[in-house]
């Protein structure tokens, strides 16, 4: 299995946000440490328009990854990762059958365990042909309304227990794992017979912010994953 990590220089929200330190080392240094402990992953794919992660990549994780730097045309903060991901599939695979996994720098908290749980249950999905693709999705179970306050799990008139209602899947962006045969069909890292792996809200934190940068920070600093 090949992992693809986009990384990129630019950084709106949390200025330099890939390379800013988080407890004592960069932040995507967190995702490839656990990446590298999976023992089915061969190797990491940086996908990135920054000499600087660049060259701290290959000082810290030597051949474990491999750096592909960017073409000028998938540059900027507008391109879709799937057009990303397209080039590198299509770049480094040779069988229908090779398996990817695509992950992101903003998830430092995910679990070895929860990786390698994940990874063992699809490959056994290919198999058997139950599913082609996965990505990883957070539960919530509390009153949502759309934008114009139309309720969309619940009836404001019943106010039912919220540990009862139905509960919506987040797409947490921690993880996405598919075959070559189902992106190259789609066009898509999600395919046409997903799996949704749920996961625990804490673990999946995603950090787009400087407030889940403090969050995140403050559960390392404590231990608390």
């Amino acid at each position: 299995m090949i992992a693809i990590l986009p990384l990129k220089a630019n950084s709106e929200r949390v200025k330099d946000k890939n390379i800013k330190e988080l407890c004592g080392k960069p932040l995507f240094f967190y995702i490839i440490n656990t990446l590298r402990k999976a023992s089915s992953i061969k190797r990491v794919i940086i996908n990135t328009d920054s000499n600087n992660i660049s060259d701290m990549a290959k000082k810290e994780f030597g051949d474990f990854v491999e750096i592909s730097p960017r073409p000028e045309e998938l540059c900027g903060d507008f391109v879709s990762v799937n057009k990303i991901i397209n080039y590198e599939v299509s770049r480094v695979s040779q069988s229908e059958d090779d398996l990817f996994i695509q992950t992101h720098s903003t998830n430092p908290l995910l679990s070895i365990e929860t990786l390698e749980n994940a990874i063992t249950y699809f490959e056994s999905c290919v198999k058997e042909g139950k599913h082609d693709s996965m990505f990883s999705v957070t539960e919530h179970r509390t009153r949502f309304y759309s934008s114009d306050l139309l309720p969309v799990n619940h009836n404001p008139k019943e106010l039912i227990r919220t540990q009862d209602l139905e509960p919506l899947l987040e797409e947490n962006s921690n993880f996405y794992i598919f075959t070559k045969k189902s992106f190259s069909t789609n066009l898509s890292r999600i395919g046409e017979a997903p799996y949704l792996w749920r996961m625990d809200n804490l673990e999946s934190s995603d950090i787009d912010t400087e407030n889940d940068w403090l969050l995140v920070e403050t559960l390392l600093k404590r231990s608390l994953i």
